[in-house]
């Protein structure tokens, strides 16, 4: 050690524990937004307003696309404020799968022969303590997903047999995928910057769709007198920004997103 920072204090020479420092005296919110988002909300039972107390098929994969949860939400290497009120995922397609993938997949307690268990692959590759650097990766097969073949082989296994695994179904075969890496950096509390990366593992082209989606929570139908937030297209984006998104919230307040890329925005009322 030099003798210039000998006798430094280790949060001025380490950003990340000047951050934590800074969230412990409660003078920088460095936590807001974080990996908060759930990746499967529809698979526990916290969405269950069921008559029969069967919160297994009140809310299922395939529901969960068309339907507002009411606590939570779930998406794909997402983030959201510490409420989840505003939620970032990332949602694909690969031009075979009859629906977008948002947010993985999985058999619920009944459907599974070792219960409840996701049939996906994706890891969490790096984090800081304040979420101001996040690091997630998925794989995506180029062939269309196999949701019904994972169902109908898990459902005939008994709880003697081992569980019908995603790689089992030979969708990744000849490096047939996409890894999509999701990278989310902080220059302030409120202030993030985020990279996605998309590498064709396979041995030919292969199509995919990439279209990384800004939401809010619905908190607004359930009896509340609670002002709707809004999300539209905005101008005068920030930097080398093509497309820009802003929205307000009565919480969060002004919410600007700018894309750095040639993209179309597409808003959706579901």
């Amino acid at each position: 050690m030099s003798a210039r920072t000998k006798g430094r204090p280790r949060s001025e020479s380490d950003p990340e524990r000047r951050r934590l420092a800074e969230r412990d005296a409660g003078t920088v919110h460095w936590q807001r937004w974080g990996p908060y988002l759930s990746g499967r909300q529809w698979g526990t039972v916290r969405e269950d307003y069921s008559a029969d107390g069967q919160p297994w098929t009140y809310l299922t994969h395939d529901q969960a696309r068309s339907r507002a949860y009411r606590w939570g939400e779930d998406g794909l290497l997402g983030i959201s404020d510490d409420h989840g009120r505003l939620c970032f995922g990332m949602t694909l397609w690969n031009e075979h799968d009859p629906i977008l993938k948002e947010r993985p997949f999985g058999l619920s307690g009944p459907e599974g022969n070792h219960g409840e268990d996701v049939k996906e692959l994706y890891w969490f590759l790096d984090a800081t303590p304040t979420h101001s650097y996040l690091k997630a990766a998925y794989a995506y097969p180029h062939a269309a997903f196999p949701y019904a073949d994972l169902v109908a082989e898990n459902a005939r296994r008994t709880r003697a047999d081992p569980e019908y695994e995603l790689v089992d179904t030979g969708i990744f075969a000849d490096g047939r995928w996409f890894d999509v890496v999701v990278e989310y950096a902080k220059a302030g509390p409120d202030d993030l910057l985020i990279r996605v990366s998309v590498t064709n593992k396979g041995p030919a082209p292969a199509p995919i769709r990439l279209l990384p989606t800004l939401w809010f929570r619905n908190s607004w139908s359930w009896g509340r007198a609670e002002e709707r937030p809004r999300l539209e297209p905005g101008t005068g984006g920030v930097g080398a920004a093509r497309s820009t998104i802003v929205g307000e919230d009565g919480r969060l307040g002004t919410i600007r997103l700018d894309i750095d890329a040639a993209a179309e925005l597409l808003f959706t009322e579901n």
